[in-house]
Protein backbone atom coordinates (compact mmCIF):
# COMPACT_ATOMS: atom_id res chain seq x y z
CA UNK A 1 0.00 0.00 0.00
CA UNK A 2 1.03 3.57 -0.43
CA UNK A 3 0.67 6.03 2.49
CA UNK A 4 1.69 9.37 2.97
CA UNK A 5 4.75 8.68 0.74
CA UNK A 6 5.44 5.32 1.95
CA UNK A 7 5.25 1.92 0.56
CA UNK A 8 4.23 -0.37 3.32
CA UNK A 9 2.57 -3.70 4.33
CA UNK A 10 -1.12 -3.15 6.23
CA UNK A 11 -1.67 -2.97 9.96
CA UNK A 12 -2.98 -6.59 9.87
CA UNK A 13 0.49 -7.80 8.33
CA UNK A 14 -1.93 -10.22 5.88
CA UNK A 15 -2.32 -10.54 2.30
CA UNK A 16 -4.15 -12.01 -0.50
CA UNK A 17 -3.60 -13.37 -3.94
CA UNK A 18 -3.57 -10.78 -7.32
CA UNK A 19 -4.60 -14.07 -9.99
CA UNK A 20 -4.63 -14.26 -13.60
CA UNK A 21 -8.16 -14.88 -14.85
CA UNK A 22 -6.66 -16.97 -17.95
CA UNK A 23 -4.84 -19.52 -16.07
CA UNK A 24 -6.10 -19.26 -12.35
CA UNK A 25 -1.97 -18.57 -11.85
CA UNK A 26 -1.39 -16.48 -8.99
CA UNK A 27 0.52 -13.13 -9.82
CA UNK A 28 1.31 -11.75 -6.54
CA UNK A 29 0.53 -11.24 -2.49
CA UNK A 30 -0.88 -8.01 -2.27
CA UNK A 31 -1.59 -6.56 1.23
CA UNK A 32 -5.22 -6.88 2.77
CA UNK A 33 -5.50 -3.30 3.96
CA UNK A 34 -8.71 -2.48 6.77
CA UNK A 35 -10.04 0.28 8.67
CA UNK A 36 -6.52 1.17 10.45
CA UNK A 37 -5.17 1.50 7.09
CA UNK A 38 -7.81 3.46 5.47
CA UNK A 39 -7.81 5.99 8.78
CA UNK A 40 -3.89 6.01 8.30
CA UNK A 41 -4.76 6.96 4.61
CA UNK A 42 -7.07 9.54 5.51
CA UNK A 43 -4.81 10.98 8.44
CA UNK A 44 -1.98 11.57 5.52
CA UNK A 45 -4.82 13.18 3.33
CA UNK A 46 -5.70 15.22 5.18
CA UNK A 47 -2.74 16.77 7.12
CA UNK A 48 -1.36 17.54 3.14
CA UNK A 49 -4.39 19.06 1.82
CA UNK A 50 -3.40 22.78 2.87
CA UNK A 51 -0.08 22.71 1.30
CA UNK A 52 -1.32 20.55 -1.86
CA UNK A 53 -4.45 23.14 -2.71
CA UNK A 54 -2.10 26.02 -2.04
CA UNK A 55 -0.13 24.93 -4.88
CA UNK A 56 -0.36 26.94 -7.71
CA UNK A 57 -2.86 25.30 -10.99
CA UNK A 58 0.13 25.16 -13.01
CA UNK A 59 2.36 23.35 -10.73
CA UNK A 60 -0.22 21.00 -10.03
CA UNK A 61 -0.53 20.95 -14.03
CA UNK A 62 2.88 20.32 -14.54
CA UNK A 63 2.85 16.91 -12.31
CA UNK A 64 -0.07 16.01 -14.41
CA UNK A 65 1.80 16.78 -17.58
CA UNK A 66 4.77 14.52 -16.30
CA UNK A 67 2.87 11.46 -15.46
CA UNK A 68 0.89 11.52 -18.71
CA UNK A 69 5.05 11.33 -20.13
CA UNK A 70 5.96 8.51 -17.85
CA UNK A 71 2.65 6.42 -18.62
CA UNK A 72 2.57 6.96 -22.55
CA UNK A 73 6.24 6.16 -22.25
CA UNK A 74 5.33 2.96 -20.09
CA UNK A 75 2.04 1.99 -22.19
CA UNK A 76 3.52 -0.99 -23.16
CA UNK A 77 4.70 -2.71 -20.06
CA UNK A 78 1.44 -1.49 -18.17
CA UNK A 79 -0.88 -3.09 -20.93
CA UNK A 80 0.91 -6.28 -20.46
CA UNK A 81 0.37 -5.93 -16.70
CA UNK A 82 -3.00 -5.18 -17.18
CA UNK A 83 -3.59 -8.00 -19.42
CA UNK A 84 -2.26 -10.56 -17.33
CA UNK A 85 -4.13 -8.80 -14.21
CA UNK A 86 -7.42 -8.40 -15.53
CA UNK A 87 -6.79 -10.68 -18.50
CA UNK A 88 -8.22 -8.38 -21.65
CA UNK A 89 -6.10 -8.79 -24.87
CA UNK A 90 -3.13 -6.97 -25.15
CA UNK A 91 -4.64 -5.01 -27.76
CA UNK A 92 -7.31 -3.70 -26.04
CA UNK A 93 -5.11 -2.95 -22.66
CA UNK A 94 -2.66 -0.64 -24.79
CA UNK A 95 -5.60 1.16 -26.45
CA UNK A 96 -7.11 1.74 -22.35
CA UNK A 97 -3.58 2.58 -20.81
CA UNK A 98 -3.63 5.40 -23.69
CA UNK A 99 -7.01 6.30 -22.77
CA UNK A 100 -6.02 6.74 -19.26
CA UNK A 101 -2.84 8.92 -20.20
CA UNK A 102 -5.67 11.44 -22.12
CA UNK A 103 -7.27 12.03 -18.96
CA UNK A 104 -3.88 13.12 -17.36
CA UNK A 105 -2.63 15.69 -20.02
CA UNK A 106 -6.64 17.00 -20.25
CA UNK A 107 -6.48 17.75 -16.59
CA UNK A 108 -3.20 19.03 -16.56
CA UNK A 109 -4.48 21.63 -18.82
CA UNK A 110 -7.96 22.13 -17.09
CA UNK A 111 -5.75 22.71 -13.77
CA UNK A 112 -5.22 26.04 -15.16
CA UNK A 113 -8.62 27.07 -16.51
CA UNK A 114 -10.52 26.74 -13.05
CA UNK A 115 -12.64 29.87 -13.79
CA UNK A 116 -14.54 32.24 -10.91
CA UNK A 117 -17.33 34.63 -11.64
CA UNK A 118 -18.07 38.01 -10.63
CA UNK A 119 -21.95 39.12 -10.31
CA UNK A 120 -23.58 42.61 -9.91
CA UNK A 121 -25.12 43.40 -7.03
CA UNK A 122 -28.40 45.37 -6.51
CA UNK A 123 -26.38 47.56 -3.86
CA UNK A 124 -24.21 50.43 -5.58
CA UNK A 125 -21.77 49.91 -2.71
CA UNK A 126 -21.64 45.88 -2.96
CA UNK A 127 -19.57 43.62 -5.31
CA UNK A 128 -20.13 39.84 -5.83
CA UNK A 129 -16.78 37.66 -6.52
CA UNK A 130 -17.33 33.84 -6.71
CA UNK A 131 -14.19 31.41 -6.29
CA UNK A 132 -13.67 27.55 -6.78
CA UNK A 133 -12.04 25.95 -4.13
CA UNK A 134 -10.98 22.18 -3.91
CA UNK A 135 -14.17 19.81 -1.92
CA UNK A 136 -11.21 18.18 0.32
CA UNK A 137 -9.97 14.90 0.48
CA UNK A 138 -11.54 12.66 -1.46
CA UNK A 139 -12.35 8.67 -1.12
CA UNK A 140 -12.19 6.94 -4.47
CA UNK A 141 -13.43 3.23 -5.44
CA UNK A 142 -12.55 1.96 -8.69
CA UNK A 143 -13.27 -1.05 -10.92
CA UNK A 144 -11.67 -4.18 -12.24
CA UNK A 145 -12.82 -4.19 -15.53
CA UNK A 146 -11.01 -1.26 -16.50
CA UNK A 147 -8.21 -0.69 -14.33
CA UNK A 148 -5.89 1.86 -15.22
CA UNK A 149 -8.43 4.49 -17.26
CA UNK A 150 -10.57 4.44 -14.11
CA UNK A 151 -7.82 5.57 -11.90
CA UNK A 152 -7.04 8.25 -13.90
CA UNK A 153 -10.24 9.49 -14.32
CA UNK A 154 -10.63 10.26 -10.88
CA UNK A 155 -7.34 10.77 -9.76
CA UNK A 156 -6.25 13.35 -12.54
CA UNK A 157 -9.86 15.76 -11.81
CA UNK A 158 -9.21 15.62 -8.09
CA UNK A 159 -5.63 16.63 -8.13
CA UNK A 160 -5.86 18.98 -10.55
CA UNK A 161 -9.06 21.03 -8.73
CA UNK A 162 -5.87 20.74 -5.60
CA UNK A 163 -7.63 17.74 -3.75
CA UNK A 164 -6.22 15.13 -2.06
CA UNK A 165 -7.52 11.29 -2.64
CA UNK A 166 -7.17 8.12 -0.94
CA UNK A 167 -8.13 5.48 -3.38
CA UNK A 168 -9.40 1.66 -2.85
CA UNK A 169 -8.78 -0.16 -6.39
CA UNK A 170 -10.77 -3.51 -7.03
CA UNK A 171 -9.45 -6.53 -5.42
CA UNK A 172 -9.05 -8.57 -8.64
CA UNK A 173 -6.95 -6.02 -10.37
CA UNK A 174 -4.46 -4.17 -7.16
CA UNK A 175 -1.40 -4.83 -9.40
CA UNK A 176 -2.60 -2.06 -11.86
CA UNK A 177 -3.47 0.51 -9.37
CA UNK A 178 -0.12 0.06 -7.57
CA UNK A 179 1.73 0.88 -11.26
CA UNK A 180 -0.49 3.95 -11.62
CA UNK A 181 0.88 5.17 -8.14
CA UNK A 182 4.36 4.76 -8.79
CA UNK A 183 4.15 6.69 -12.36
CA UNK A 184 2.70 9.45 -9.87
CA UNK A 185 5.22 9.02 -7.30
CA UNK A 186 7.77 9.09 -9.84
CA UNK A 187 6.31 12.24 -11.79
CA UNK A 188 6.73 14.55 -8.03
CA UNK A 189 3.20 14.14 -6.40
CA UNK A 190 4.08 15.34 -2.82
CA UNK A 191 3.67 12.99 0.17
CA UNK A 192 0.59 12.40 1.33
CA UNK A 193 -1.25 13.89 -1.46
CA UNK A 194 -2.29 10.34 -3.26
CA UNK A 195 -2.84 7.25 -1.05
CA UNK A 196 -3.32 3.62 -1.80
CA UNK A 197 -4.94 1.08 0.19
CA UNK A 198 -5.59 -2.48 -0.99
CA UNK A 199 -8.19 -4.97 0.25
CA UNK A 200 -9.52 -7.79 -0.09
CA UNK A 201 -12.13 -7.25 2.16
CA UNK A 202 -14.18 -3.90 0.76
CA UNK A 203 -16.24 -3.63 3.17
CA UNK A 204 -14.07 -2.04 6.24
CA UNK A 205 -12.91 0.51 3.82
CA UNK A 206 -15.81 1.41 2.70
CA UNK A 207 -17.51 2.28 6.19
CA UNK A 208 -14.33 4.35 6.93
CA UNK A 209 -14.66 6.52 3.86
CA UNK A 210 -18.33 7.47 4.24
CA UNK A 211 -18.43 8.02 7.79
CA UNK A 212 -15.00 9.90 7.92
CA UNK A 213 -15.59 12.99 8.40
CA UNK A 214 -12.91 14.78 7.03
CA UNK A 215 -13.63 12.54 3.73
CA UNK A 216 -15.47 15.48 1.71
CA UNK A 217 -16.25 14.15 -1.34
CA UNK A 218 -16.70 9.96 -2.86
CA UNK A 219 -16.56 8.77 -5.91
CA UNK A 220 -16.99 5.36 -6.48
CA UNK A 221 -17.57 3.13 -10.24
CA UNK A 222 -19.16 -0.05 -9.58
CA UNK A 223 -22.34 -1.92 -9.48
CA UNK A 224 -25.51 0.14 -8.87
CA UNK A 225 -26.32 -1.67 -5.72
CA UNK A 226 -22.88 -0.93 -4.14
CA UNK A 227 -22.81 2.64 -5.33
CA UNK A 228 -26.49 2.69 -3.85
CA UNK A 229 -25.18 1.41 -0.31
CA UNK A 230 -22.31 3.83 -0.43
CA UNK A 231 -24.65 6.91 -1.56
CA UNK A 232 -27.00 6.66 1.56
CA UNK A 233 -24.47 5.98 3.78
CA UNK A 234 -22.55 9.38 2.57
CA UNK A 235 -25.65 11.08 2.59
CA UNK A 236 -26.14 10.55 6.07
CA UNK A 237 -23.22 12.61 6.25
CA UNK A 238 -23.89 15.00 3.60
CA UNK A 239 -20.69 14.25 1.51
CA UNK A 240 -20.14 14.81 -1.87
CA UNK A 241 -20.67 12.02 -4.21
CA UNK A 242 -20.11 10.89 -7.61
CA UNK A 243 -21.52 7.81 -8.97
CA UNK A 244 -20.63 5.47 -12.09
CA UNK A 245 -22.87 2.75 -11.88
CA UNK A 246 -24.11 -0.17 -14.11
CA UNK A 247 -25.73 0.11 -17.70
CA UNK A 248 -28.16 -1.53 -20.03
CA UNK A 249 -27.45 -0.34 -23.16
CA UNK A 250 -30.13 -0.31 -25.98
CA UNK A 251 -28.52 -0.73 -29.78
CA UNK A 252 -31.42 0.41 -32.15
CA UNK A 253 -30.71 -0.65 -35.58
CA UNK A 254 -33.52 1.48 -38.03
CA UNK A 255 -35.12 -0.09 -40.94
CA UNK A 256 -32.90 2.53 -43.11
CA UNK A 257 -29.88 1.89 -41.57
CA UNK A 258 -27.24 -0.70 -43.47
CA UNK A 259 -28.00 -3.74 -41.23
CA UNK A 260 -24.78 -5.59 -42.13
CA UNK A 261 -22.52 -1.89 -41.28
CA UNK A 262 -24.75 -1.71 -37.83
CA UNK A 263 -23.89 -5.76 -37.00
CA UNK A 264 -19.78 -5.14 -37.46
CA UNK A 265 -20.19 -2.07 -35.05
CA UNK A 266 -22.36 -4.45 -32.51
CA UNK A 267 -19.93 -6.88 -32.60
CA UNK A 268 -17.11 -4.69 -32.13
CA UNK A 269 -18.65 -2.43 -29.05
CA UNK A 270 -20.42 -5.58 -27.83
CA UNK A 271 -17.31 -7.80 -26.98
CA UNK A 272 -15.20 -5.55 -26.46
CA UNK A 273 -13.51 -6.48 -22.76
CA UNK A 274 -15.70 -9.82 -23.52
CA UNK A 275 -18.58 -7.22 -22.78
CA UNK A 276 -17.36 -6.38 -19.26
CA UNK A 277 -17.76 -2.68 -19.46
CA UNK A 278 -20.84 -0.44 -18.34
CA UNK A 279 -21.30 0.93 -21.14
CA UNK A 280 -21.54 -2.27 -23.43
CA UNK A 281 -24.88 -2.88 -25.34
CA UNK A 282 -27.22 -5.49 -23.94
CA UNK A 283 -30.31 -5.49 -26.09
CA UNK A 284 -30.01 -4.98 -29.69
CA UNK A 285 -33.38 -3.71 -31.27
CA UNK A 286 -33.33 -4.99 -35.03
CA UNK A 287 -35.84 -3.73 -37.35
CA UNK A 288 -37.76 -6.83 -39.08
CA UNK A 289 -36.56 -6.04 -42.40
CA UNK A 290 -33.41 -6.24 -41.15
CA UNK A 291 -33.26 -9.15 -38.92
CA UNK A 292 -31.51 -11.81 -40.91
CA UNK A 293 -29.29 -9.45 -42.69
CA UNK A 294 -27.91 -8.57 -39.25
CA UNK A 295 -28.15 -11.48 -37.11
CA UNK A 296 -26.22 -13.72 -40.15
CA UNK A 297 -23.49 -10.99 -40.43
CA UNK A 298 -22.79 -10.63 -36.60
CA UNK A 299 -22.99 -14.50 -35.83
CA UNK A 300 -20.21 -14.56 -38.49
CA UNK A 301 -17.81 -12.02 -36.97
CA UNK A 302 -18.84 -13.25 -33.47
CA UNK A 303 -17.80 -16.95 -34.54
CA UNK A 304 -14.44 -15.71 -35.98
CA UNK A 305 -13.61 -14.10 -32.57
CA UNK A 306 -10.76 -16.22 -30.49
CA UNK A 307 -11.16 -16.77 -26.69
CA UNK A 308 -8.48 -17.41 -25.01
CA UNK A 309 -5.08 -15.70 -22.73
CA UNK A 310 -4.61 -11.95 -23.87
CA UNK A 311 -1.20 -12.41 -24.23
CA UNK A 312 -1.36 -14.70 -26.82
CA UNK A 313 -1.00 -13.45 -30.33
CA UNK A 314 -4.85 -13.79 -32.54
CA UNK A 315 -6.94 -14.07 -29.10
CA UNK A 316 -9.97 -11.21 -29.95
CA UNK A 317 -11.47 -12.25 -26.33
CA UNK A 318 -10.36 -12.59 -23.06
CA UNK A 319 -11.59 -14.31 -19.63
CA UNK A 320 -14.19 -13.11 -17.39
CA UNK A 321 -13.24 -11.63 -14.19
CA UNK A 322 -14.64 -14.87 -12.33
CA UNK A 323 -16.50 -17.97 -11.71
CA UNK A 324 -19.41 -16.05 -10.35
CA UNK A 325 -19.26 -13.77 -13.64
CA UNK A 326 -19.54 -16.84 -15.76
CA UNK A 327 -22.56 -18.31 -13.37
CA UNK A 328 -24.23 -15.34 -14.68
CA UNK A 329 -24.42 -15.29 -17.64
CA UNK A 330 -24.64 -18.80 -17.94
CA UNK A 331 -28.21 -18.53 -16.12
CA UNK A 332 -28.94 -15.64 -18.45
CA UNK A 333 -28.57 -17.76 -21.35
CA UNK A 334 -29.78 -21.02 -20.52
CA UNK A 335 -33.31 -18.66 -19.33
CA UNK A 336 -33.69 -17.01 -22.85
CA UNK A 337 -32.89 -20.65 -24.46
CA UNK A 338 -35.67 -22.43 -22.29
CA UNK A 339 -38.39 -19.28 -23.53
CA UNK A 340 -37.47 -19.44 -26.74
CA UNK A 341 -34.56 -17.28 -27.61
CA UNK A 342 -32.35 -18.75 -30.58
CA UNK A 343 -28.62 -19.71 -30.21
CA UNK A 344 -26.63 -18.63 -33.33
CA UNK A 345 -23.40 -19.15 -31.90
CA UNK A 346 -21.61 -19.99 -28.60
CA UNK A 347 -24.01 -20.28 -25.66
CA UNK A 348 -21.63 -22.15 -23.44
CA UNK A 349 -18.94 -22.20 -21.16
CA UNK A 350 -15.05 -23.02 -23.02
CA UNK A 351 -13.12 -25.68 -21.42
CA UNK A 352 -10.80 -26.84 -24.39
CA UNK A 353 -7.27 -26.09 -24.94
CA UNK A 354 -6.33 -25.24 -21.84
CA UNK A 355 -9.19 -23.14 -21.10
CA UNK A 356 -10.94 -25.11 -18.15
CA UNK A 357 -8.43 -22.97 -15.97
CA UNK A 358 -9.50 -19.89 -16.70
CA UNK A 359 -13.13 -17.78 -16.44
CA UNK A 360 -14.02 -18.32 -20.24
CA UNK A 361 -17.57 -18.44 -21.97
CA UNK A 362 -18.04 -18.56 -25.80
CA UNK A 363 -18.39 -15.41 -27.30
CA UNK A 364 -22.70 -15.44 -27.94
CA UNK A 365 -25.38 -14.60 -30.72
CA UNK A 366 -29.08 -15.21 -29.07
CA UNK A 367 -31.59 -13.84 -31.31
CA UNK A 368 -35.94 -13.56 -30.94
CA UNK A 369 -34.86 -12.21 -27.22
CA UNK A 370 -38.20 -10.84 -25.90
CA UNK A 371 -38.73 -9.12 -22.92
CA UNK A 372 -39.88 -11.50 -20.62
CA UNK A 373 -36.48 -13.27 -20.22
CA UNK A 374 -33.74 -12.44 -17.92
CA UNK A 375 -31.08 -11.18 -20.39
CA UNK A 376 -33.62 -8.21 -21.49
CA UNK A 377 -33.85 -6.94 -17.98
CA UNK A 378 -30.59 -7.85 -16.43
CA UNK A 379 -27.20 -6.36 -17.01
CA UNK A 380 -25.30 -9.24 -18.59
CA UNK A 381 -21.74 -8.09 -18.42
CA UNK A 382 -20.97 -10.79 -20.39
CA UNK A 383 -19.56 -11.88 -24.18
CA UNK A 384 -23.38 -12.25 -25.57
CA UNK A 385 -25.73 -10.46 -28.30
CA UNK A 386 -29.15 -10.55 -27.19
CA UNK A 387 -31.21 -9.61 -30.68
CA UNK A 388 -35.09 -8.22 -30.25
CA UNK A 389 -36.86 -7.85 -33.77
CA UNK A 390 -39.29 -4.93 -33.90
CA UNK A 391 -41.86 -3.97 -36.25
CA UNK A 392 -43.19 -0.74 -38.27
CA UNK A 393 -45.86 0.66 -35.38
CA UNK A 394 -43.47 -0.61 -32.28
CA UNK A 395 -42.76 2.11 -29.79
CA UNK A 396 -38.74 1.26 -29.78
CA UNK A 397 -38.12 4.15 -27.53
CA UNK A 398 -40.61 2.93 -25.15
CA UNK A 399 -38.39 -0.80 -25.49
CA UNK A 400 -35.47 0.93 -25.33
CA UNK A 401 -36.55 3.35 -22.00
CA UNK A 402 -37.62 -0.07 -20.27
CA UNK A 403 -35.50 -0.14 -18.02
CA UNK A 404 -34.23 1.85 -14.44
CA UNK A 405 -30.77 1.92 -16.16
CA UNK A 406 -29.65 5.36 -17.96
CA UNK A 407 -25.70 4.99 -19.14
CA UNK A 408 -25.12 4.69 -22.86
CA UNK A 409 -27.66 4.06 -26.04
CA UNK A 410 -26.31 3.32 -29.31
CA UNK A 411 -28.36 4.09 -32.90
CA UNK A 412 -28.15 3.42 -36.31
CA UNK A 413 -29.96 5.06 -38.59
CA UNK A 414 -29.41 7.42 -42.38
CA UNK A 415 -31.79 9.92 -41.41
CA UNK A 416 -30.64 12.35 -39.59
CA UNK A 417 -34.23 13.96 -38.13
CA UNK A 418 -35.20 10.29 -36.88
CA UNK A 419 -31.56 10.36 -35.15
CA UNK A 420 -32.14 13.64 -33.43
CA UNK A 421 -35.62 12.47 -32.33
CA UNK A 422 -34.04 9.41 -30.70
CA UNK A 423 -31.61 11.30 -29.34
CA UNK A 424 -34.16 13.46 -27.74
CA UNK A 425 -35.95 10.37 -26.58
CA UNK A 426 -33.87 7.97 -24.89
CA UNK A 427 -33.28 8.27 -21.73
CA UNK A 428 -29.77 7.66 -21.56
CA UNK A 429 -26.85 10.65 -20.74
CA UNK A 430 -24.53 9.20 -23.73
CA UNK A 431 -25.68 8.14 -26.93
CA UNK A 432 -23.61 7.30 -29.99
CA UNK A 433 -25.03 7.95 -33.43
CA UNK A 434 -23.38 5.66 -35.91
CA UNK A 435 -20.91 5.72 -33.73
CA UNK A 436 -19.67 2.84 -31.13
CA UNK A 437 -17.31 4.88 -29.33
CA UNK A 438 -19.00 8.20 -28.05
CA UNK A 439 -16.09 8.79 -25.32
CA UNK A 440 -13.02 10.45 -24.96
CA UNK A 441 -11.32 12.32 -21.99
CA UNK A 442 -12.68 15.35 -23.34
CA UNK A 443 -16.26 14.70 -23.02
CA UNK A 444 -18.44 13.84 -20.16
CA UNK A 445 -19.56 10.52 -18.95
CA UNK A 446 -22.14 9.62 -16.83
CA UNK A 447 -25.66 8.28 -16.14
CA UNK A 448 -29.06 8.74 -15.65
CA UNK A 449 -31.54 7.24 -13.47
CA UNK A 450 -29.89 3.86 -11.76
CA UNK A 451 -26.89 4.38 -13.59
CA UNK A 452 -25.18 7.24 -11.70
CA UNK A 453 -24.93 10.56 -10.38
CA UNK A 454 -22.23 13.20 -11.79
CA UNK A 455 -19.92 13.19 -14.84
CA UNK A 456 -16.56 12.21 -15.13
CA UNK A 457 -14.26 13.53 -17.88
CA UNK A 458 -14.92 17.30 -20.08
CA UNK A 459 -14.64 20.17 -18.32
CA UNK A 460 -17.51 19.17 -16.02
CA UNK A 461 -15.25 15.87 -14.71
CA UNK A 462 -13.56 19.08 -13.03
CA UNK A 463 -16.40 20.60 -11.42
CA UNK A 464 -17.38 17.30 -9.34
CA UNK A 465 -14.12 18.02 -7.29
CA UNK A 466 -14.64 22.10 -6.67
CA UNK A 467 -16.86 23.63 -4.22
CA UNK A 468 -18.19 27.69 -5.16
CA UNK A 469 -17.46 29.91 -2.65
CA UNK A 470 -19.32 33.67 -2.41
CA UNK A 471 -17.35 36.80 -1.23
CA UNK A 472 -19.83 39.96 -0.70
CA UNK A 473 -17.27 43.20 -0.47
CA UNK A 474 -19.10 46.13 0.94
CA UNK A 475 -16.86 48.91 -0.81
Amino acid sequence: MFINGQWREAASNTHFTSSNPATGEAIDQIPAGGAEDAVAAIDAAHAAFPAWSGRSAYERSAILYKAYTLMVERKDELAKLMTTEQGKPLRAATNETQYAADFLLWYAEEAKRVYGETIPSARGDQRFIIFKAPVGVVAAVTPWNYPISMLTRKLAPALAAGCTVVLKPAEATPLCAIAVFKILQEAGVPDGVINLVTAEDPKPIGEVFTTDERVRKITFTGSTAVGKMLAGKAGENLKRISMELGGHAPFIVYDDADPTHAAKGASLVKFLNSGQACISPNRMFMHESGMDAFVGELTSRVERLRAGNGLEQGVGIGPLVNEAAVAKVERQVEDAKAKGARVMCGGHRLMDNGLDKGNFYAATVLADVTPDMLIYREETFGPVAAVVPFKDGDDVLAMANDTTYGLAAYVYTNNMAKAMRTVEGLDFAIIGVNDINPTSAAAPFGGMKSSGLGREGGHEGIEEYLESKTAGFSI
